[in-house]
């Protein structure tokens, strides 16, 4: 395949995907997104499935629940038909009846704490040796109103070292631009406490913060919503990312008062622990927040 044929397919799966995200809570109509996209239905399906060795309707049904079991433990004061709605479902009925079979259990039965042995299962993936004894317990966020980001970015499905090359990849487009101001933002599609590491979808992207040709940037982009979000100041080792993740969903969030939105996540990087020699990050952690 050509370069350019390249660079298309690339664009059209992760607009695709970047579309579902940003839509989940709605009904997704494939037939006016190929339409959109200028290929058909049956091309946007094989472009899809090629690139992230999953159906679009596996995809979508997939993105709902793992949305719906993050809100579920975050917004206590939301009713699981609300919930239902915030992540698409028609009816309770049918959100109940695939939440059942994704996750063995009912919405109230994993909102009373069924997640936390579904959660620890996958905390229990991560090596002992790439964390470190830190805990973030005494941690206390700010909470800000934060502006909107245009970011240029490579999608990874997974979370593990992998991760590394699509920073390489960014460091190395800006060296070779002469790029010296610019912000490194990871972006969570997915909760990674409660969805499968291996299934999580991490975006490195960058911001570029000085002039430049937008045409010469070889990457997708999309915009990273402005809001309101709580911002925790925090350091760590490696996969100390996944502690903090774990403690601001299962612990300061329940009990904040705060709720949650259908918004996603996101982090600025300090320093860099997929580039740096030590391992070790300095970051500032986002969490979009509103009163219930």
């Amino acid at each position: 395949m050509k370069k350019g044929s390249e660079r298309h397919r690339t664009k059209i799966t992760n607009d695709l995907m970047h579309y579902i995200y940003e839509h989940i809570d709605t009904p997704i109509n494939l037939d006016t997104l190929s339409a959109d996209f200028g290929v058909s239905k049956f091309h946007m399906h094989r472009l899809f499935k090629r690139e992230f060795g999953r159906n679009i309707h596996e995809t979508i049904q997939s993105i709902r629940l793992q949305m719906a079991a993050n809100l579920l433990i975050t917004n206590k004061k939301s009713t699981i038909s609300k919930i239902a709605a915030m992540t698409g479902y028609s009816s309770q009925t049918s959100f109940i009846r695939a939440f059942g079979k994704k996750f063995a259990m009912t919405p109230k039965a994993w909102r009373n704490g069924g997640f936390m042995a579904y959660s620890e299962t996958i905390v229990r993936e991560m090596p002992d040796d790439l964390t470190s004894d830190v805990t973030y317990e005494n941690l206390s966020p700010v909470i800000k109103k934060m502006p909107s980001f245009k970011v240029y970015y490579i999608r990874h499905r997974g979370y593990d070292d992998a991760i590394k090359q699509c920073w390489q990849k960014l460091q190395a487009f800006t060296l070779g631009n002469d790029i010296r101001n610019y912000s490194q933002i990871a972006l969570y599609h997915d909760n990674p406490i409660i969805t499968p590491l291996d299934e999580c979808h991490y975006v490195a992207c960058i911001v570029l913060n000085e002039p430049f040709d937008a045409e010469k940037v070889p990457l997708p982009s999309f915009e990273i919503h402005g809001g309101v979000y709580a911002e925790f100041t925090a350091r760590g080792y490696r996969n100390d990312i996944l502690k903090l993740i774990r403690w601001v969903y299962h612990e300061w969030l329940p009990a904040s008062g705060y709720e949650t939105t259908a918004k996603h996540a996101y982090l600025i990087y300090d320093d860099n622990d997929f580039l740096n020699e030590t391992g070790d990050f300095s970051l500032k952690y986002y969490i979009p927040i509103v009163l219930p």
